[in-house]
């Protein structure tokens, strides 16, 4: 047989497979009818395996698990298909749509706002980005600056996540996981580190640098190529600047240029970060669910359970109601041996039927799952 002949082959049995498959979909919606009127769950754990083990039993050698695969997916979109059709809205999804109407259609232009660091931090730059005149609070760490959204202190918290060169920000992740809070906006502040220090200062005067672990993990190069100096981290970039401005000239900060004039310093080499698109990511936290107007990307986080699959079941739903996964990150479960948190970036817009209907599912495919809002990135 020719190449053409597979390929006619295999079109056939594709025919037979969507023909077999919309079949399939229409019983299910039948079940799933049936089930909304004697009120029955339309998750039924125990069937599902009971069908998968038949199935791999059946298959040929070697089929087995691709078998279960194709399965597991077919089910996925059987369940989505089956709670569209119920039509009833969850609380989530009626949350969701409430604070869509209710929000205001413009985000504030000023507030109070906390953030983590000193005058010059680059959370106050993006603080300033994302609101046109702030009052800004400083706080010694993330935690504080989640408490204070807590205990109503400020309306909103900067804080950031994650960085194109350093990776994720863990502790603010962690951090996510002990609070109660909605993003409400985003915000891609480009980075520069520069080496500074006092008036008059050389390069070889320098004996410590001082600057955010974050940063330092930017500049690793750079600080690789310096003989004899001691790299220290601290809380930020801010205050590594402001100990450089109070030291006795052998001390330098990696810190940014509007730092450089707020504490009078000298920049001894600019931009030593590894790449010169160094990027972070910061979001504005709220405790009141806001949705403000083209709001076009969605944050969750969830815990699974712990058996084999249950991602990959969350991806399959993702991928049947077409939802774009932009980032997913994992971070380990204080209490719990090798169990995990997973937060979820999706890129699509909130007004997205898919959308709404997967908050009105997700209850039933996680031990545990928080809504963290939707909202739109400056950039």
């Amino acid at each position: 047989m020719e190449l053409q002949d597979y390929r006619r082959e295999l079109d056939g049995i594709d025919d037979e497979l969507l023909q077999l498959f919309c079949r399939r979909m229409e019983i299910a919606a039948q079940i799933g009818a049936y089930k909304k009127a004697n009120g029955l769950p339309i998750l039924d754990p125990a069937r599902e395996r009971q069908i998968l083990l038949k199935i791999r039993d059946k298959s040929p050698e070697g089929m087995g698990d691709y078998a279960v695969s194709l399965y597991s997916l077919i089910f996925e979109l059987s369940r989505a298909s089956q709670n569209r059709l119920m039509g009833e809205k969850a609380p989530l999804t009626q949350q969701i749509e409430n604070a869509v109407a209710g929000t205001p259609a413009l985000f504030p232009d000023s507030a109070m706002v906390a953030c983590q660091g000193v005058e010059g931090a680059n959370s106050q730059l993006a603080c300033e980005k994302l609101f046109r005149l702030p009052n800004i609070f400083y706080f010694k760490s993330f935690e504080a600056v989640f408490s204070a959204i807590d205990s109503g202190l400020c309306r909103y918290g900067v804080v950031p996540v994650e960085n194109s060169t350093a990776g994720s920000v863990n502790a603010v992740y962690d951090l996510m996981m002990k609070h109660n809070f909605r993003i409400v906006r985003s915000v891609r502040m480009k980075v520069d580190h520069n080496l500074l220090a006092k008036p008059g200062t050389k390069l070889s005067d320098i004996r410590e640098i001082y600057s955010h672990q974050q940063a330092i993990s930017q500049c690793a190069q750079f600080l690789q190529g310096l003989n004899g100096v001691k790299v220290i981290p601290c809380e930020n970039t801010a205050a590594a600047a402001k100990l450089a401005a109070e030291s006795d000239g052998s001390v330098a900060a990696l810190s940014s240029r509007s730092c450089m004039k707020l504490y009078g310093l000298e920049c001894l080499a600019a931009s030593v970060q590894d790449r010169g698109n160094n990027s972070t990511r910061f979001i504005c936290i709220s405790k009141d669910l806001e949705i403000y107007p083209g709001a076009d990307r969605t944050s969750l986080m969830m815990v699974l359970p712990h058996t084999p699959g249950s991602l990959y079941k969350v991806l399959a739903r993702f991928y049947a109601l077409g939802l774009n996964l932009n980032k997913l990150e994992s971070r380990p479960l204080p209490d719990r041996n090798f169990e995990f948190m997973f937060y979820f970036d999706l890129d699509t817009p909130v007004y997205s039927p898919g959308l709404l209907q997967l908050m009105g599912e997700m209850d039933t495919i996680c031990e545990d799952f928080s809504y963290l809002g939707s909202y739109s990135e400056v950039i």
